[in-house]
């Protein structure tokens, strides 16, 4: 994307709030569920039932999480066009495979039976609604592939307008089978299947003019231009794969700790919903990465003001979710939003006051990662995510086996102290590869 005007707040802020409009939706999405599941037969079984499927789905899914960034990066053309999707199809095909695997019974009932330390119960619903996850994954891909073309071309809003199509077919999911009375697990699994197919469905057809464009169009060769390979984009994806598969991965070792510390069943229960309120301030965050990759400019010459607004905007989401967490509010949102019982909730209080800071450490590494994606130095980036998963996972280990935490509150303390730790190297590896390509204030 060329920048020729000076970057100022008001053009970031246009660029970004629509990204930022879609990853609030999206956050909406797991609260909106679990207060359906919450107010279904046995809540606490399906909430965990759920949380845990969920995870499996967010493993499985984490190859392809990174497209978007991906194809804002590279696709400039008809050929990086052609190279990137086909690049993308495969992904998805291995990846659905894998979910496959997974499903197998007798892959399947060990792992979360004597592994995880499931309850046969807990177990038969999870396999079953991570069923009904199947397409969630290669539908996640499809729509990021698009989204990120959206993105390369200023049509921010359109991958909004998405989002909007998946929330209503979600919603309209869930509020129909909770009619139907049937498994809360269930319920959720089925809701964000619907509707994530249904988004990338509508990313596909806002993209059908953008796609024309490109595929009619070549790019002129240049000293700095070179055409895109598949090795290019293999060595330039790895590590942002590697990133998301160990970011992601996280989330069944949480489970398997989880079910070995005290009240393993109400931790695991509790986390999801403690994670969909954290990941709603979160995402504000989590959407600004695509903002940097976009609007940084060829030598970083958009660096300042863009560093400048992620400094504003983390003070402001860490200020948010301090409100709601050390508050009152902390009742109304997990009593009657949610609608956890009085003593699921007691069990949420203390683990969404450890992760206040959380908001705020992911705006920092979002617009660490996208410097380092902007400038082709994407291995530091699998680096980082190596020390936040090494902490997450050091954290939890000493918090559960030798001062014996309750889990939720051991995954929290773990969640924050590792991505301190990923945030701290980037700074330094930052610092010390790309002093002389980071303008100075």
């Amino acid at each position: 994307m060329s920048e020729s005007k000076e970057l100022t707040f008001k053009r970031i802020f246009v660029f970004w709030y629509p990204l930022a409009a879609t990853w609030l939706m999206m956050a909406a999405e797991n609260p909106f569920v679990a207060a359906i599941i919450a107010r279904l037969a046995e809540p606490k079984f399906n909430l965990a039932a759920f949380g845990v499927a969920f995870s499996f789905a967010l493993i499985i899914e984490a190859p392809i999480i990174m497209l978007m960034a991906a194809s804002t990066a590279l696709v400039k053309d008809a050929d990086s066009l052609t190279k990137m999707r086909r690049f993308a199809f495969t992904l998805n095909g291995i990846i659905t495979l894998l979910m496959i695997l997974l499903l197998l019974p007798p892959l399947f009932f060990p792992l979360a039976i004597k592994l995880i330390g499931l309850p046969e119960s807990v177990t038969i619903l999870t396999h079953r609604s991570l069923l009904l996850l199947l397409p969630w994954p290669a539908a996640i891909g499809f729509r990021r592939l698009y989204q990120g073309i959206l993105i390369r071309h200023n049509q921010t809003r359109r991958v909004a307008y998405g989002t909007i199509v998946r929330l209503f077919t979600m919603s309209a999911i869930g509020l129909i089978l909770f009619k139907l009375d049937i498994q809360g697990a269930y319920v959720g699994a089925l809701a964000l299947s619907g509707g994530v197919v249904m988004e990338a469905v509508a990313s596909r057809i806002m993209a059908n003019k953008t796609l024309l464009y490109l595929s009619q169009h070549t790019e002129a060769p240049g000293p700095d231009i070179t055409p895109l390979t598949y090795r290019f984009i293999a060595r330039f994806y790895y590590p942002l794969a590697l990133m998301s598969m160990l970011s992601l991965g996280i989330h069944p070792l949480i489970t398997f700790f989880m079910g070995k510390s005290r009240f393993p069943i109400e931790s695991l229960a509790v986390l999801p919903v403690v994670n969909a309120l954290v990941f709603i301030f979160r995402s504000m965050g989590l959407s600004f990465h695509e903002v940097g990759v976009a609007l940084m400019g060829k030598k970083n010459e958009n660096y300042i003001p863009i560093r400048n607004f992620a400094f504003m905007l983390g003070s402001i989401v860490v200020l948010g979710l301090s409100v709601i967490a050390f508050t009152p509010l902390a009742r109304v949102w997990f009593s009657q939003i949610s609608g956890l019982t009085p003593a699921l909730s007691r069990f949420a209080y203390l683990p969404t006051g450890i992760m206040v800071l959380l908001p705020g450490l992911s705006v920092w590494i979002s617009l660490q990662r996208a410097l380092l994606v902007n400038t082709k130095q994407t291995q530091g980036i699998s680096r980082a995510t190596l020390i936040e998963v090494g902490t997450i996972a050091l954290v939890l280990f000493i918090g559960i086996t030798f001062f014996d935490m309750i889990g939720a509150v051991a995954a929290a303390a773990a969640y924050t102290l590792g991505r301190m730790g990923a945030n701290i190297y980037l700074a330094a590896h930052q610092h010390r590869k790309l002093k002389d390509r980071i303008p100075s204030a």
